[in-house]
């Protein structure tokens, strides 16, 4: 395992060091949110990892990271199905929109799978995933890893990727969505909070009478945590920080409903406006 220390890196040094910082052979700890909205909070302490789905409205807008001091905030847009399956209690959802912005900088950036728009003032700057970049400019380092991921970095908080997950153009259903991981989390500050920033401080928990489920291969479980007992289910999550065909299961506890009784309050508290 690598350590937290051996992983920092700063804004200054960014552009040349995340490219090997994202292809290391080991998964890391960190938390992101990929897939139909797949949550996964890394528990170093541990070793371990829980996940969470949130099961929204296409359209919603989520607050996944808010942080007052450092003024970074992370919304994401959620997309449905090109059709919406009768047949299903609940819709797949995925983020089709994320939007990073840092008010203290004045800089927003906005991510689609078309297209990657970058806002400094009243400066537009526009790219596509067609296009390999590597851009530095005060409080800002962005590289874009052509129709794979972007890797993110704003003034001297923490590091982010986002991957982009494209879908043969002709299928039935999908679209094609984006997935967030956030990395050095711990350069946001105490105040963070958000479906994601509320997990950036360190979070414990106990695991209790493990015993088989209704699936043989995903055990049940009592998960203690924040003073509540939770029934939980062991599973796998897929951790595509490499790129999007290089998934790697992520072996997780999944608590059920929306993440009740794991994050603060229920998840209709997180949704937001607008994505700035």
């Amino acid at each position: 395992m690598v350590t937290a220390e051996a992983q920092a890196v700063t804004a200054v040094t960014l552009a040349p060091q995340l490219s090997s910082y994202l292809y290391m052979a080991h998964p890391t700890w960190y938390t992101s949110v990929d897939g139909d909205p797949h949550f996964i909070i890394s528990v170093p302490q541990k070793e371990d990892a829980i996940c969470f789905n949130i099961n929204e409205n296409p359209g919603a807008v989520l607050n996944l990271i808010n942080d007052p001091v450092t003024g970074i905030t992370v919304n994401g847009e959620l997309i449905g199905d090109k059709r919406a399956n009768t047949d299903a209690k609940i819709q797949n959802t995925y983020f089709g929109k994320l939007g990073i912005a840092n008010k203290h900088l004045d800089l927003k950036l906005t991510v689609t799978p078309e297209k990657i728009t970058i806002q400094n003032g009243n400066e537009k700057t526009g790219f596509t995933w067609l296009d390999s970049v590597t851009l530095q400019q005060e409080g800002l380092t962005l590289i874009i890893n052509r129709k794979k991921n972007l890797v993110l970095s704003m003034g001297t908080g923490a590091s982010f990727v986002i991957v982009l997950h494209e879908v043969w153009k002709k299928h039935p259903l999908h679209q094609d969505f984006l997935g967030l991981y956030t990395l050095e989390s711990d350069k946001l500050s105490e105040q963070t909070h958000g479906l994601l920033g509320q997990f950036f401080h360190p979070i414990d928990f106990t695991i209790l009478e493990v015993h088989p489920g209704s699936d043989p291969k995903k055990p049940d479980a009592t998960m203690i945590i924040k003073n509540k007992e939770l029934t939980v289910t062991r599973g796998w999550q897929k951790d595509y920080r490499r790129g999007p065909k290089q998934g790697v299961d992520i072996p997780c506890w999944f608590v059920h409903n929306n993440g009740a009784g794991l994050i603060d309050g229920v998840h209709t508290d997180y949704i937001v406006p607008s994505l700035f």
